[in-house]
């Protein structure tokens, strides 16, 4: 957000945002569109930044902003593997990373997605897993694979005996949604709260000093996991 006020603020020659309104903004958002080459993406986060500057902090009851030069959206078709490379892939993998390979091109969802599974998100009945908190901060079921139900089986197998082993030794405690650990103080420790792909080893510093780290995919992405609507779909 400063970067497009400052930006902003530069395109008209360090006018005070007081001195102005639509029609600076209007000239300004066209400017990236057109000269710029911005992304849609860009100018739509540009444009809410001064909305938000001028009907938040400056108060200024801004009316809608029309006839606005728009930054056109890439058309870009994805570069997607071949059934043949996919196998190629798969075939140089083993073990944990074969899995988590597989679970990626079979269930459509992504690296952070993946990592981030709790036990309770895998229906082995239905055949669904329930990715929390994903694209869009929605939630969403997606098939599971028949033939990697085994696998995963293996793989919760091993994820139970560190569980069990770390509980014996007073550790065994996850990262879990504030409002949920608040309310329910021991879930942290039961098993369908527990990741399906644990870190191989403990944190120095895990949120309450009794669990494991996450994995550097699953790091990046455990903030979303704090926010109030993640609380209340996991409740």
């Amino acid at each position: 957000m400063c970067i497009t006020y400052l930006d902003f603020i530069r395109f008209h020659v360090k006018r005070h945002p007081n001195e102005m309104g639509v029609e600076e903004i209007r000239a300004y958002l066209s400017h990236l569109a057109t000269k710029n080459n911005v992304a849609a993406s860009t100018q739509n986060v540009a444009l809410s930044a001064l909305l938000f500057l001028y009907r938040q902090v400056l108060k200024v009851n801004l009316p809608d902003i029309e006839n606005i030069e728009r930054a056109r959206r890439s058309r870009r078709v994805p570069v997607v593997f071949t059934r043949g490379e996919v196998e190629q892939v798969l075939s140089r993998a083993s073990g944990i990373h074969h899995l988590i390979l597989s679970l990626l091109y079979g269930t459509g969802m992504r690296l952070s997605e993946c990592l981030s599974l709790r036990v309770k998100d895998l229906d082995f009945e239905r055949l669904e897993v329930t990715v929390r908190d994903g694209k869009g901060e929605r939630d969403r079921r997606t098939m599971l694979p028949r033939k990697l139900v085994p696998a995963l089986h293996r793989q919760l197998e091993y994820a139970r005996r560190m569980h069990r082993l770390d509980l014996e030794e007073g550790f065994g405690e996850v990262e879990m949604p504030y409002a949920l650990a608040r309310k329910y103080p021991n879930a942290a420790k039961e098993w369908g709260w527990q990741y399906v792909f644990p870190a191989a080893h403990r944190s120095k510093d895990p949120p309450h000093g009794t669990g494991r780290a996450a994995s550097s995919a699953r790091a990046r992405c455990s903030t979303r996991h704090e926010k109030s609507r993640t609380r209340s779909r996991y409740s």
